[in-house]
């Protein structure tokens, strides 16, 4: 995935970072969650509103650290060693392991990319010269973190509903109206931000993108923090109700257009929400394990009992082949988001594809490992002394943030409708199959007989009304990341050591023969090599 030189670099780079995840970032996170979150300050001593937002020192610290070390600059501008720029791989691979401890802060960094994303590609020249340097600082300027402001009170998902109302004035427009949730607010430099022009079309297609500095609006009573959030978890993250009066804001790229630019940045967060969800996984697959290997019961160790085994060795078999399966999306990312020479039409209907199956699957799966963790824990699980709460709490989110499980079923949909993306699918997933050079255990022939059932599936699927296709969506999203993982799992296999080929037969054997009766079961027959 990158060139020797970058490689040699990453990976120096990435064990020191996994080392401050492993200690002061999470001892900072702990304290973020309990004592330390965001609080808001709507008055100074002589009564004047200041809507600022208070963040522990601690939190502070690790943002300095996180933005220092190219988790979003790395990506537009050259690494001075380099003398290149990184790519979404090194970013996703920082944003894993800033995941394992603080999964909260990974939202902040998350807006920032996408931020990012949006003044690189759609902004005027004036604009980049001026803004995007500060959100790209890694530590050369003063850092403006980022957000992107869509959500509004009245539409929720349906963002054509939305009603932030854009009116121009000389070489800027003055914003008014109420983002409801509003992530990063009183901590982000520039928020991006949907409003509608007067005389624009209904719907999402009226929708532009704007630009808004937040510390000059602030300052001018252009806006004001109504309240924050009291959020379940990801307490780390200032989310809260923002009231625009009249902020100055700039246009992003054409009018009418924002909608489409903001659903580009959308991908690139919910392939984020992947990552999160797959970093909050390793933990809790890691604090299970840990506590089971050092947990006495009934005279013996936990990790003697085959339920016990059996659960440990199919959670390391489905985060690792869940891992390498959104890495490979991560890998043609550089092409569909335009950093490298960019991708054909087909690319770019699959990598949505990709991203809508796999951010569904993983956000789901970070919820089950948590429960997993806790149950693996007994009743200190339930203690907040122990992270595995945290986890639970901090993972029931990613499954709403950037498209819930319905919108994400809607959006197979779409793109098998509109671009035929279920033929694309099976195709890609058949060339990879027909390339594995060995397959002893017969799971190539397996899977293709699962790809043809499903075909079968979306041309029945294809016959129906359109409120019960969407009926049938969700399944279809869990059928094609089933099938996506497998392959991934069985290209590991046939290129991998021991373990990698242990860890590919448990998964599948975990997917498509859970049901069958074996005397000797895969996963307790691996055990002591996937686990260890």
């Amino acid at each position: 995935m990158l060139p020797a030189d970058f490689y040699e670099w990453a990976n120096e780079e990435l064990h020191e970072f996994g080392r401050k995840c492993a200690n002061e970032i999470d001892e900072r996170a702990v304290h973020t969650d309990r004592e330390g979150q965001p609080k808001l300050i709507r008055y100074d001593k002589m009564g004047n509103e200041v809507s600022k937002v208070w963040l522990n020192e601690g939190y502070k610290k690790t943002v300095e650290e996180t933005y220092h070390a190219g988790i979003v600059g790395y990506v537009h501008k050259d690494i001075p060693k380099l003398g290149n720029k990184g790519n979404y791989v090194y970013s996703f691979a920082q944003g894993y392991l800033l995941s394992h401890a603080e999964p909260g802060f990974y939202c902040p960094v998350t807006l920032s990319m996408a931020t990012a994303y949006l003044i690189d590609h759609y902004a005027s020249e004036t604009l980049k010269e001026k803004f995007l340097p500060h959100v790209l600082s890694t530590g050369d300027v003063e850092l403006f973190e980022g957000a992107t402001f869509l959500t509004e009170r009245q539409g929720g998902s349906d963002v054509g509903a939305n009603e932030v109302k854009a009116v121009k004035e000389n070489d800027y427009y003055r914003i008014t109206g109420e983002k409801y949730f509003a992530s990063n607010s009183g901590a982000c430099g520039v928020a991006m931000v949907l409003a509608r022009l007067d005389g624009a079309p209904a719907g999402t297609k009226g929708l532009s993108l704007f630009l808004v500095p937040w510390e000059e609006n602030r300052e001018n009573g252009a806006l004001r923090i109504r309240r924050l959030k009291d959020k379940l978890g990801v307490r780390a993250v200032p989310s809260a109700e923002v009231e625009f009066e009249c902020a100055k804001g700039y246009l992003v790229g054409e009018e009418n257009k924002g909608f489409f630019y903001m659903i580009e940045a959308l991908n690139l967060s919910r392939v984020a929400n992947a990552i999160a969800s797959l970093g909050i996984m390793r933990r809790a697959y890691l604090e299970a394990k840990k506590y089971a290997k050092n947990r006495d019961a009934f005279g013996n160790k936990l990790t003697n009992y085959p339920m016990v085994q059996v659960t440990l060795a199919e959670m390391v078999a489905k985060q690792e082949i869940e891992t390498n399966t959104v890495f490979e999306v991560v890998r043609i990312m550089d092409s569909v988001m335009g950093l490298e020479e960019k991708a054909s039409k087909q690319e770019q209907v699959l990598f949505r594809l990709y991203v809508a199956i796999m951010k569904k699957e993983t956000a789901e799966q970070a919820i089950h490992f948590a429960h997993e963790s806790i149950e693996m824990h007994g009743g200190n699980g339930y203690i907040e002394d122990f992270v595995t709460p945290r986890l639970l709490r901090d993972a029931q989110v990613l499954t709403v943030w950037e498209g819930t499980a319905n919108i994400l079923g809607l959006e197979v949909l779409r793109l098998i409708g509109k671009y035929s993306a279920d033929e694309l699918f099976f195709k890609e997933m058949k060339t990879k199959l027909s390339a594995v050079q060995s397959d002893k255990n017969g799971w190539v022939q397996l899977v293709e007989s699962e790809i043809s059932k499903l075909k079968e599936r979306v041309k029945d699927i294809r016959k129906l009304p359109n409120d019960l296709q969407t009926y049938h969506s969700k399944d279809l999203a869990k059928r094609m990341a089933d099938i996506f993982e497998s392959v991934i799992a069985i290209e590991s296999s046939t290129k991998g050591d021991k373990r990698k080929k242990a860890i590919s037969e448990v998964y599948l054997h975990s997917v498509w023969k859970k049901d069958e009766f074996e005397l000797s079961p895969v996963m307790l027959e691996k055990f002591e090599l996937v686990v260890g």
